[in-house]
């Protein structure tokens, strides 16, 4: 095994974050559709030969889940001696090929060094389609792609194109963020074999040994520092998507070095919010990770000192044939649960909950021409406060990491009018530290379309810590009253769509520090009088 000296390490590692960050530019930059180029829902990532991560961009955590059994699916139906230079994988199946959810069409290319193969370029997009579904169960959700050759040694498959953009309402935008895709692939193989031709075959093998084994190290170390013990924790799970509310839990089991991660939830359910081992798996990484080190270097080595399960068959790690659309739902509760027991160890490493959900709203109807439109945007709210300062307002919190849509893309290129867009006053949890306000955001329909509303923290409330108070939660009003809604409604034009997702919980009770912070930031012009009532419950001239 070739021995590397640790500048060499640590320059290969940064040069392999440059090219997945570039990667990612250059996918957001090529595509079409306004929920890559604007929202950049996507993710790049750079994985060995054997399909362990080396290197992922700080994109979205979720979409890790789409990665870690891709290649090593292809691998094991394809054997490493038929995959040839030129070849291009494309896949979106929750059950065959590790993907989580179909919007999420993964590619993936190999990359060959003087004709070996020696790691993989890979990325996922989020395809704003397959609007108007339902989600009783996954056939109903959308076409299932596993890992098949969209391109064979360098030959595009224009049959599986063809049936591929069939299936989908706006084709136009699904071939364009494809060839995106593609690209952003190739800039990632020409990158890593200009490192490969600098360094060396085995310089480059070491180096990628060597960080794998330093994410693990660093890991242990941030484990091996609370102190040893069970640590549990249950949160309220409820969606507009599903009519009861469900109870989740988890124990976190800390020895020495390593952690075990032990989840209890209800069976899998009717509904798209169900989730599939790798979604749980994406969701503890990240979780686990923010809170006991988010220095370490995003590749496989931090997934080794973790043991996480979840019952077979519930809606943390469901079997074919579950619905998974909007499993970022369930996933953004895994992160709360984590971080609530987590908090019980090392408190002044873990904020209060944040918003604790993804709130979803999802437009689409025929133009005048008679072309398919979809639009589709996630709704940020809320941060959690910290031991240390506020939460963060008006923000995507945890599994998600996507930006807002500006007001004039959006109306450019839909037959929507967005009315407000601002910070929900009194959605914040107060506490010595507040938590983040979440947002309101009101549009008016302009043409006929269907729409659906997806959320979360509607009956439950993001929880506060260390006396901290619980944020507001979520509130739909579609014109005939605020309050939960479910499945699709057809709106006419003029009509109007107002949705305020939660605030994230308070740190600390709200007592005398708070009152000096708000009269102190009154003073200083940083709020408004009104929103120092609405946060900190003070009266005016107090």
């Amino acid at each position: 095994m070739t021995a590397i000296d640790p500048i060499t390490v640590e320059v290969v590692g940064s040069s392999l974050n440059s090219v997945v960050e570039e990667m990612g530019e250059a996918l957001v930059r090529a595509s079409y559709s306004t929920n890559i180029k604007e929202r950049r829902d996507c993710s790049t990532a750079l994985f060995d030969k054997r399909g362990f991560t080396i290197c992922q961009a700080e994109h979205i955590p979720m979409h890790l889940g789409s990665f870690i059994e891709f290649i090593p699916y292809i691998i094991e139906s394809c054997g490493t001696d038929e995959i040839r230079p030129g070849d291009v994988f494309m896949g979106n199946d929750a059950y065959a090929g590790g993907a989580t959810h179909l919007p999420d069409i993964v590619l993936a290319e190999p990359i060959f060094f003087e004709r070996e193969l020696v790691a993989w370029a890979i990325n996922t997009a989020h395809h704003a389609d397959f609007a108007d579904r339902g989600h009783s169960h996954i056939f109903q959700e959308g076409i299932r792609i596993p890992p098949v050759r969209l391109y064979r040694e360098g030959v595009l498959q224009e049959d599986l194109r063809e049936v591929f953009l069939l299936n989908c309402q706006v084709p136009r935008e699904r071939l364009s963020d494809i060839n995106a895709q593609l690209a952003a692939n190739r800039l990632g193989a020409r990158r890593l074999n200009d490192l490969f031709a600098k360094y060396g075959r085995e310089q480059m093998l070491a180096a990628w040994r060597a960080l794998q084994d330093y994410s693990e190290r660093k890991m242990r170390a941030g484990i091996a520092a609370i102190p040893d013990g069970v640590y549990r924790f249950s949160d309220t799970f409820d969606s507009n998507q599903y009519p009861a509310s469900l109870e989740f839990d988890v124990a976190i089991g800390v020895e020495g070095d390593s952690m075990v991660l032990d989840f209890n939830a209800p069976a899998q359910v009717s509904a798209g919010l169900n989730m599939v081992y790798t979604s749980l798996l994406s969701a503890c990484y990240y979780s686990v990770k923010s809170a006991v080190d988010p220095t370490i270097l995003p590749n496989s080595g931090l997934a080794r000192p973790l043991r996480i399960a979840a019952p077979k068959g519930s809606i943390l790690n469901c079997v074919h044939p579950a619905a998974v659309d909007g499993r970022i739902a369930a996933c953004q509760r895994v992160a709360d649960l984590v971080h609530g027991a987590l908090s019980q160890a090392i408190p002044d490493k873990v904020a209060a909950a944040g918003n604790g959900c993804c709130t979803g709203a999802i437009f689409n109807g025929v133009r005048s021409n008679g072309e398919l439109w979809v639009y589709l945007e996630t709704i940020g709210g809320g941060g959690g406060a910290r031991p240390t300062g506020d939460g963060m307002s008006g923000i995507q919190v945890h599994l998600t990491n996507t930006s807002n849509l500006p007001v004039e893309a959006m109306e450019r290129e839909y037959p929507l009018t967005l009315l407000r867009y601002e910070l929900v006053d009194g959605s914040a949890g107060p506490g010595e530290f507040r938590g983040g306000m979440g947002i309101r955001r009101m549009y008016r329909v302009e043409e006929a379309c269907r729409f659906v509303v997806e959320g979360s923290r509607l009956r439950s409330r993001p929880w506060g810590l260390a006396g901290g108070r619980h944020g507001a939660g979520s509130r739909f009003d579609l014109g005939d009253g605020p309050g939960a809604f479910s499945g699709t409604r057809d709106l006419e034009p003029g009509q109007i769509v107002a949705i305020e997702t939660p605030g994230g919980g308070g740190y600390g009770p709200p007592a005398d520090r708070s009152r000096a912070m708000a009269r102190a930031d009154l003073l200083d012009g940083r709020i408004c009088k009104d929103e120092a009532h609405h946060i900190y419950g003070l009266e005016d001239g107090r």
